[in-house]
């Protein structure tokens, strides 16, 4: 059954490029208006023109309270904008490395940048939450089988999915899921040196049951499913390949 997004204010944070776009492509097709936030306001303002009249921007960051805080107070500035309806929140920079190598600022990027900036693009959009909201945070695959070296990125990842069931009982009735997918082969993969890419890629075919990397189209469907199904909430879907499965 197609989505309908018909008259729903959708807000993508990261949404200049990668997944986040891809969602915002999907709903704004399906009806929707969307907003666009991220750090990059070249990105942002390519991606809205893509996206046409149903879409707007604001430069946000969201390792900064305060900058959240604008974001959303700014949201009702944009035509046809009262409530926000669906949140998705995949916008993060950080490092990852084995704890004996790793600086203790890089260690603790992860956890500043994916944990606490949706834990705070959360609290900051609840006021704007429409009753029937939905919300999608970001995690990754690495939560449940960790992948090389990278204790830190590991422990954020599960600690995101904790997060989105403690929000989703503290929220209800908006409901508050979890994305988490293995290896994709978009944009952000395609900006790392071929000496890296290729043999993480050959690896990643290994370790996963469908023994492929993962498309942004096909992680921005299970975005558009948590989005729609009224009756999921708490839950972490995983478009992995099977690859906490080996």
């Amino acid at each position: 059954m197609p989505h309908d997004f018909t008259d729903r204010t959708v807000v993508v944070l990261g949404g200049g490029s990668g997944i986040g776009l891809e969602v915002a492509r999907r709903v704004v097709a399906a009806g929707a208006r969307v907003v666009l936030g991220g750090r990059g306001e070249e990105k942002l303002a390519a991606a809205a023109g893509e996206l046409g009249d149903a879409a707007h921007w604001r430069r946000v960051d969201t390792t900064d309270q305060a900058s959240l805080i604008a974001f959303f107070a700014g949201l009702t500035d944009f035509d046809g904008v009262d409530r926000v309806h669906h949140l998705f929140t995949p916008a993060a920079s950080y490092r990852t490395g084995p704890m004996l190598e790793l600086s203790d600022e890089d260690a603790e990027s992860a956890f500043e940048s994916k944990f606490w900036g949706q834990y705070y693009a959360v609290k900051h959009a609840a006021p704007l939450l429409a009753p029937d909201a939905s919300v999608v945070l970001m995690s990754g695959a690495a939560s449940v089988r960790p992948v090389g070296a990278a204790p830190s990125y590991v422990a954020c990842n599960a600690a995101i999915e904790g997060l989105g069931r403690g929000l989703a009982v503290e929220l209800a009735p908006v409901r508050v899921n979890v994305v988490s997918p293995g290896m994709v082969d978009g944009n952000l993969w395609s900006q790392r040196p071929a000496e890296v890419r290729e043999p993480a890629a050959a690896t990643w075919r290994e370790a996963n049951l469908l023994q492929r990397a993962g498309t942004e189209g096909e992680i921005a469907e299970a975005v558009l499913f948590l989005f729609s199904n009224g009756y999921t909430t708490g839950s972490t879907l995983y478009p992995d390949g099977g690859y906490a499965l080996r």
